[in-house]
């Protein structure tokens, strides 16, 4: 490759600051109370951002904070502060869509770097070039390019503009996510944040003298799911994106849980070390396999190879084969201290997802309560468990079962 390309998480909140710098991310993105297009996690108020920038930076991590819904006039006169404030504890970059925000962000946190949202829409060179001339240091494409378009993208735009693409995650159904359904079924705007996601959603039909009567929307033995689009996946072609001139990869699921943040980010810091250090050799099966561990409707590479990735017509159902039922949250007195999150048995065997490791099995023969009481079943959410293990097990640990259907 290259140049090693920036590893950019997603973070919710503090718990998932947490895992994206523990398992190896580069550079995170999250968002304060307002002008966020995730309004779903609790996101940062200004003590939390204070704080994550803080702890980012000790870790050599970067901070860039979304500003990229489309404010309305009577928000604007609260974004003048909230971006001085960000500049003041040294954000690194703002992620914007809205042309009125990336000229305010200039007057009023004019050393912080400006990165243009993939809500812009950005699929050719010229729009790439004009972002550039307004003061973009990076622009984020539109997930319908291909590589090839990335590649002419590349070719002629300054090598100044870094280029930034989604890798994995949930696929929008509508074009760089400008949706309109959710507003126009629940009044909840997708371009504010507030997405209620019906395209995940069952559709039927009626007709109009009948509306008692509803037809499912069945072809081909597919189902009615029709707007479900696959999840992207491209940790196999690491290469291909940076060949093409992708300089930052980014993680999707501002929205999803700790665990998701810590098994994507994993799979993509291995793959892109992996990659760095042995050009042209296959990516290892088992880098590839921790992407299957997590939740997630069929994959795809999205658009990048041409086509289009395609619904998941049949159902909404995620695929989930593994389930995390602990979390390591330290030791004591030679016993792994572990905080439940599914029920588990003693005998059973845990593969254990830890930061800067590659994942390790072990069984849990030996196990007590918070009372040091041996017991065969840990069946109480967030009880604690003490586990007597050789096993090197470290805080940030996360045990998993498999289960099929899990």
């Amino acid at each position: 490759m290259e140049r090693k390309p920036e590893l950019l998480s997603p973070c919710g909140d503090r718990e998932r600051l947490l895992s994206a710098v523990q398992y190896g991310a580069d550079a995170v993105y999250l968002a304060g109370k307002n002008f966020g297009m995730r309004r779903a996690p609790s996101n940062f108020g200004e003590e939390e951002l204070q704080w994550a920038v803080q702890y980012c930076h000790q870790h050599g991590v970067k901070v860039y904070i979304t500003c990229n819904t489309l404010p309305r006039n009577y928000e604007l006169a609260e974004l003048p502060v909230f971006l001085e404030f960000c500049a003041k504890i040294g954000v690194d970059a703002f992620i914007v869509t809205d042309l009125g925000v990336m000229m305010l962000a200039k007057q009023y946190a004019p050393g912080v770097e400006l990165h243009v949202s993939t809500q812009a829409g950005v699929v050719n060179y010229e729009t790439a070039n004009a972002f550039y001339e307004l003061g973009a240091k990076r622009v984020v494409l539109a997930r319908e390019v291909s590589l090839a378009e990335i590649r002419e993208i590349r070719e002629h735009t300054p090598r100044e503009l870094e280029l930034e693409a989604f890798v994995h995650g949930a696929m929008c159904m509508s074009f760089s996510g400008r949706c309109l359904i959710s507003n126009y079924l629940t009044d909840r705007d997708a371009n504010r944040g507030e997405c209620a996601q019906p395209c995940r959603w069952e559709y039927f039909v009626t007709e109009r003298r009948r509306p008692e009567e509803r037809f499912s929307l069945v072809q081909e033995e597919k189902g009615a799911y029709l707007f479900s689009s696959k999840d992207l996946c491209m940790v196999e072609h690491i290469p291909e994106l940076v060949e093409a001139g992708i300089s930052s990869l980014k993680i999707e699921g501002r929205a999803k849980s700790a665990y998701y943040v810590a098994s994507a980010t994993s799979a993509y810091r291995r793959a892109v070390d992996f990659h760095w250090e042995h050009p042209g050799v296959p990516l290892p099966q088992d880098i590839v396999e921790e992407t299957e561990k997590l939740s997630h409707r069929e994959y795809s590479t999205g658009f990048y190879f041409g086509g289009e990735p395609g619904q998941t017509p049949e159902n909404d159902r995620y695929i989930r084969h593994y389930e995390v039922v602990a979390v390591c949250v330290g030791s004591r007195n030679g016993f792994i201290e572990l905080r439940q999150r599914g029920r588990f048995f003693r005998g059973e065997t845990v593969d254990v997802l830890q930061p800067h490791a590659d994942p390790v099995t072990a069984e849990l023969q030996e196990l007590w309560n918070g009372e040091m009481e041996p017991i065969e079943v840990a069946p109480h959410a967030e009880m604690t468990v003490f586990w007597k293990t050789e096993a090197p097990i470290v805080p940030g640990a996360y045990l998993r079962v498999k289960r099929e259907n899990a």
